[in-house]
């Protein structure tokens, strides 16, 4: 008979249940069965890498991680805002090394969340899948929204050229909801529709980006990549101009004092360069479509972060060396940084082809980062935690077009429904806690399954992955102490997750389990009647 299926209860045989662990060998005879089409080379990962690293961070973050935030919640490094970023760059590299190690020994859909399976079991597998969401889809919709903002000010550019109601559109079609009672105050004369008498906005930019990334996503990974390049190749661009230009205007006593915060601001800045480096582990949730994922898949990973580490240094030279860091900024520099440096030297020029490489960056961020989350999401499917449904191939692009819809849509509903200052926040912590669980998933499996290939293999280990858990560990632990909502929300996030696979992908499971049961059961009487 078929075992039946059981309420989740506290007990020896569901913690064991909890834990069981999914054989890598099983998840390559999946991924070979019904994967995903090959197309990425290593030229694709690194253009996808540097396209997903390079964006808000040093277009934007990078002035707060500098100067501090406006509210003075946040310290700045000042000029050794060049040391953050080495240490934000270093921590990543411990993790990179060990996405590297699992990217080329199971080299399927998922990433973290996958590795995480194969180690630690269902329960670690899907708060993982859980914490990623956080990072990919949430990061996803905040990056929408800061592209918005930079097309906002670009179309405001071109004033003299373009009708009033499109160099500067209504208020309440390029805010979110929870600005509408600031503008409402701040501009009484202002018009903003009001819903059952609450003033409402809509971000209008924003959503129709996250349709047409949605399109592009859909039609398939190789033309995304395609216009990620591009993308990349502006922005490359116009970062060597600022970079270029920016150095006859260096004052060095600017660079005085180097660290006016100490070592308190030196570490705030690397908190928050640290958001500037998410999206180079978005390289492994796309594993399976890689054509020598052994070779390309560690090049690809880490050659995108040494390619941004150089060029973020580069940028914190020039732009703490144009603006004095160490005393109190205007607001316009917190917002755009580059393009402030530029203006305020009478490049106004500079300033709008800067404007034009933010714009790039952001699109090739959002590019990656909504392919990270439904390639997470695809993986999930295939492990019966979410609807099978999602797997579900496009017959022409060989594509998950219902799942990459189904994360456009809900992006949608999250720009128009999401407090972002705090959404965003919460980013860096599931980015962190990725990282962690990967790097402890490393060592774990050097332990069970020592006999198992391993294309590349991290090096010094047990020191790079235990490394990995201290930067990690000690960032997030450090953001923590601050006085924050995301340090509080973060918590709440996890044991929401955590009820959700005990109401349901528990419980979904478990019922596929005895589907499978009894298909081998009825498969076994049919044998014995012969």
């Amino acid at each position: 008979m078929a075992e039946k299926y059981h309420r989740a209860t506290l007990s020896r045989n569901f913690l064991k249940t909890i834990t069981r662990i999914k054989n890598p060998d099983e998840m390559l005879e999946e991924a070979k069965g019904e994967g995903l089409e090959k197309t990425l080379g290593v030229w694709d990962l690194i253009i996808l890498g540097v396209g997903a690293i390079i964006g808000s961070g040093i277009f934007a973050v990078v002035g707060i991680a500098a100067a501090g935030s406006a509210d003075g919640s946040a310290l700045g490094a000042g000029p050794a805002l060049m040391v953050s970023m080495i240490i934000a760059a270093i921590a990543c590299i411990f993790s990179a090394l060990c996405y590297s190690e699992f990217a080329t020994m199971i080299p399927v859909a998922g990433g973290a969340y996958t590795y995480t399976f194969a180690t630690l079991g269902e329960f670690a597998a899907w708060m993982v899948g859980w914490v990623l969401m956080l990072e990919y889809a949430i990061g996803f919709i905040a990056v929408a929204c800061a592209w918005s903002n930079h097309f906002v000010q670009f179309l405001s550019g071109f004033e003299r050229f373009l009708p009033a109601w499109l160099a500067h559109p209504p208020m309440w079609l390029v805010n979110d909801v929870f600005a509408a009672g600031k503008i409402v105050a701040e501009n009484p004369d202002a018009y903003v529709p009001r819903l059952f008498g609450v003033p409402i906005c809509i971000n209008l930019p924003a959503i129709l980006i996250v349709l047409l990334m949605t399109a592009i996503l859909v039609k398939g990974t190789k033309d995304s990549t395609k216009m990620a390049g591009i993308m990349v190749v502006v922005k490359l661009a116009v970062i060597a101009l600022f970079v270029l230009a920016g150095a006859f205007y260096v004052r060095p006593e600017n660079w005085v004092p180097f660290a006016p915060n100490g070592a308190e601001g030196i570490f705030a800045g690397a908190f928050l360069i640290f958001f500037a480096y998410i999206g180079f582990d978005a390289l492994a949730t796309a594993a399976e479509e890689c054509k020598n994922p052994q070779k390309d898949l560690p090049i690809g990973i880490i050659g995108s972060l040494i390619i941004t580490t150089i060029v973020y240094v580069l940028v914190a030279l020039v732009l703490t060396g144009i603006m004095n860091t160490s005393s109190t900024v205007p607001l316009d520099f917190l917002k755009a940084p580059m393009a402030y440096c530029m203006s305020i030297n009478n490049m106004n020029w500079a300033a709008g082809l800067i404007s034009i490489g933010s714009l790039a960056g952001l699109t090739s961020v959002l590019l990656v980062l909504e392919m990270a989350a439904t390639r997470i999401l695809y993986a999930m499917s295939r492990d019966h935690f979410i609807s099978k449904r999602f797997q579900k191939l496009h017959p022409k692009f060989h594509t998950p077009a219902l799942l990459t819809w189904t994360v456009g849509i809900l992006a949608v509903v999250g720009i128009l429904t999401l407090n972002l200052d705090v959404a965003a926040e919460l980013c860096n912590y599931g980015t962190f806690t990725s990282f962690i669980v990967v790097c402890v998933a490393v060592l774990i499996l050097r332990k069970t399954d020592p006999e198992r290939p391993r294309p590349f293999k991290v090096p010094f280990s047990p020191f790079v992955p235990a490394m990995g858990i201290i930067c990690c560990g000690g960032l997030m632990i450090y953001k923590s102490m601050q006085p924050s909502g995301s340090a509080l929300l973060f918590p709440v996030w996890l044991g929401v997750g955590a009820m959700i696979y005990l109401l349901y992908g528990f419980v979904k499971n478990r019922l596929n389990e005895n589907k499978l049961h009894n298909e081998k059961v009825k498969q076994r009487k049919q044998e014995l009647s012969k």
